[in-house]
């Protein structure tokens, strides 16, 4: 008689290959699939009731940055809540490798704001013991671990490790030496266990910049330099590339993605495609180039940002105006300077003279968070200041009332509030066709973009796989449930290089959730409550699910009803696997 770990009896099976449900049991032994279908035979340390529950994969999260957190919260919820199983690290081209040791303030500092990191919390939460790509694998491996996740080298922090802080910022190429050098890091990460490189490029006017106001060092990096990188990974044949990209030149962007696809001649992610309310070319355009990128034989995929997730956020921790430069100029530097800028009436100027042209600026970044000031919404303010008056109404509502503009009233009442005052950005609906257009008719378009550990104080994007099933499948009808099993897990799993996850197969990692479809939810189901657990007493909004019954990874319950069991059964999966 055979003997398991997990019988996970009874349930309705959604195994990620597209294959129609169907009700079965599924075995687990030492982290597998043991058995999927047929009767029982052998006696099992756990039996799990799934009788009216499906189960399905562990979902695949391309787009985080838990870097950080991951030190300190091995489960990276807020992603792990949702049924996140394996997340890859180091997207954008940010991260904290490779770094010397007089660099780790000053890449937490890059961190702080890019990202919205809160410092104190990085500064108390990461045990620094590496230098090298090698070492901070073998650190990421000896840490306790409650998903699985891959690597990218993360460009920006490549650039500044060989060619230093000040040339890298200054905007030249690397000298050959430099190249050299950048792609021996590279292959010798590879050698470890990376899976590819990551890049964010946006230019001068990057929307996420440096601590300091500046570019990402990646934001500037020249078109020969990354190619260099991914001679690498072509001369390999292994490895993948995310790239986000924003110049502002749509054709040349697009042309530079085909001309390093072929170079690479690996997979590569481009970020983000979105669907706008109204007009469907916004999504259609893109996914049409990819289309026509696969007939060329170059291994392009889109990710989608598909997520809901509201925003909230005060002017004391808001970056994602950066690309406007009269915003990015008074939303840098200290509380106290940013008071100081706030009052200054030439900053102030200049902020509504450049209105127009930022607004253009920044339609991509507003079409995630909600548009231009006019918009938001007073949700809290400092009671100490006397202000309650203003709470529920919108910026564009007290303007009128006051005869200022948007933009005077956002910093005033900051600065009566002392940079508390919260501004929610509304909810504006979204398009649930065109949503379930790009995920039924696209072949290569991923779901998330979830941001996941970034941008902590703002927004809540790991709860996009709960989303995507109770709003497009259960809610709307639009998406099958074995097509969004197939988004969620198997697409993105084969698009990352992950080599036996993504499905429930015999033989492949047990990583699986069982739910209640129609039980499923986020909560709270808009902008997240406020909870202070991250290191330092910083806070962050979270969003927690409902309906999840078990969460399992590498054939280990990791979240129970909702409550995490505090088991680590997460691998460092090198070259995509444990």
């Amino acid at each position: 008689m055979a003997s398991y770990d997990i019988h996970i009896k009874g349930g309705t099976i959604v195994d990620g290959t597209r294959t129609p449900r169907f009700r079965g049991d599924v075995w687990i032994k030492d982290g597998k699939i043991a058995k999927i279908g047929g009767r029982a035979d052998g006696e099992s340390a756990q039996v799990i009731d799934a009788d009216g529950l499906i189960v399905a994969p562990g979902f695949v999260d391309l787009h985080t940055h838990y870097d950080a957190q991951i030190r300190w919260d091995p489960w990276c919820t807020i992603s792990a809540y949702h049924g996140v199983t394996s997340v890859v690290l180091g997207n954008c081209g940010f991260g904290f490798v490779p770094v010397k040791p007089d660099f780790r303030d000053r890449s937490m500092l890059t961190m702080t704001r890019t990202e919205a990191i809160p410092y104190e919390s990085m500064k108390q939460g990461m045990k620094w013991d590496w230098e090298t790509v090698p070492e901070y694998l073998d650190s990421l491996d000896r840490s306790p671990l409650g998903v699985n996740c891959i690597q990218y080298m993360p460009t920006a922090s490549l650039m500044t490790y060989v060619m230093g802080l000040e040339k890298a910022k200054a905007g030249e190429p690397a000298s050959a030496a430099e190249k050299a050098e950048m792609k021996r890091i590279l292959a010798e990460g590879m050698d470890a266990g990376l899976c590819g490189f990551s890049i964010q490029r946006l230019g001068e006017n990057s929307v996420q910049g440096d601590y300091d106001g500046t570019p990402m060092v990646t934001d500037i990096m020249h078109d020969e330099d990354i190619l260099a990188l991914a001679e690498v990974l072509a001369e390999r044949d292994e490895g993948f590339i995310q790239i986000t990209q924003g110049s502002g030149d749509i054709k040349a962007d697009l042309a530079f993605l085909e001309q390093l696809a072929a170079v690479a001649r690996r997979p590569i992610l481009h970020n983000a495609v979105a669907p706008s309310r109204k007009n469907p070319e916004v999504h259609r355009r893109p996914l049409r180039w990819v289309d026509k990128c696969r007939e060329q034989g170059l291994p392009i995929y889109a990710q989608c940002g598909t997520g809901r997730a509201g925003f909230a956020f005060t002017l004391e921790h808001w970056n994602l105006y950066d690309a406007s430069p009269a915003w990015r100029a008074v939303t840098t530097g200290s509380k106290e300077e940013k008071i100081a800028k706030m009052q200054d009436p030439e900053l102030r100027r200049a902020l509504i003279d450049e209105a127009e042209e930022a607004d253009r600026r920044l339609q991509v970044i507003q079409a995630g968070v909600g548009g231009d000031p006019k918009g938001l919404v007073i949700q809290g303010v400092n009671r100490q200041a006397n202000m309650q008056q203003y709470v529920g109404k919108s910026v564009g509502e007290i303007a009128e009332a006051e005869g200022k503009n948007p933009i005077e009233v956002m910093l005033d009442l900051s600065l009566m509030g002392d940079l508390n005052v919260e501004f929610l950005g509304p909810d504006k609906g979204s398009n649930a066709d065109f949503m379930a257009e790009m995920m039924n008719d696209s072949p290569y378009a991923i779901p998330g973009v979830s941001d996941g550990g970034a941008h902590t104080k703002f927004f809540t994007g790991g709860s996009y796989t709960t989303d995507f099933l109770t709003w497009l499948v259960r809610d709307e009808g639009k998406v099958t449930l074995e097509e969004a099993h197939f988004r969620l897990s198997n697409l993105p799993a084969k698009a990352a290089g992950f080599r036996d996850r993504g499905t429930l197969e015999e033989g492949r990692a047990a990583d699986v959730v069982v739910y209640e479809l129609e039980e499923l939810a986020i909560d709270p189901p808009w902008i997240g409550s406020v909870e202070y657990d991250l290191p330092g007493g910083e806070w962050r909004r979270v969003q927690r699910a409902k309906g999840y019954d078990k969460i399992i990874v590498n054939g280990v319950v990791t979240f129970d009803n909702g409550e995490c069991t505090g088991d680590t059964p997460g691998k460092l999966l090198r070259h995509g696997r444990a």
